[in-house]
């Protein structure tokens, strides 16, 4: 699995833009990635915080990795303090973890996992995201349903 590391700063965008706290990742060093730009990381800091990210456009050719406000609480930061930090690729592409009532409808339903199968990565996470703060199990279903068909609706036009 590649992974780089260094040192740096930690950045703030500017308000207009998020004001996101992050960590810059230049285009040559992504490049190395088997999925370049498309790449899931694992990010660790200070070899305190370990977290799963995505890679953002800066929009000057190069990546940034936000860096979450509570991230920063932990680790004793502020904007423009230096860290060292390790970028790896995420073994599971996806992300995150597949919730048990997700795996478990996919398996029964095919016509679900069909579905599920052609979205994007990123829709995936959200349907997950959507329903892993959610304890009552009827609720989740529903709204995996719910995505599920919205999302067929747009694949078979």
């Amino acid at each position: 699995m590649k992974s780089y590391s260094g040192e740096q700063t930690i950045k703030q965008l500017e308000k207009r833009k998020g004001g996101y706290f992050y960590l810059k990742i230049d285009s040559e060093i992504i490049n190395q990635f088997s999925r370049k730009r498309a790449t899931r990381m694992i990010c660790t800091i200070d070899n305190i915080v370990s977290y799963r990210c995505g890679l953002n456009h800066l929009g000057d050719g190069n990546f940034y990795i936000i860096v979450a406000g509570k991230y920063l609480e932990k680790l004793d930061k502020e904007p423009n303090d230096k860290v060292v930090y390790e970028i790896e690729e995420d073994p599971d592409q996806l992300g995150v973890e597949i919730p048990e009532v997700l795996s478990v409808l996919l398996e029964q339903d095919s016509e679900a996992k069909e579905i599920f199968d052609k979205i994007t990565d990123g829709k995936k996470r959200s349907l997950i995201y959507s329903i892993v703060k959610i304890k009552n199990m009827d609720r989740q279903i529903k709204i995996i349903t719910e995505f599920l068909a919205k999302e067929k609706t747009k694949l078979y036009k």
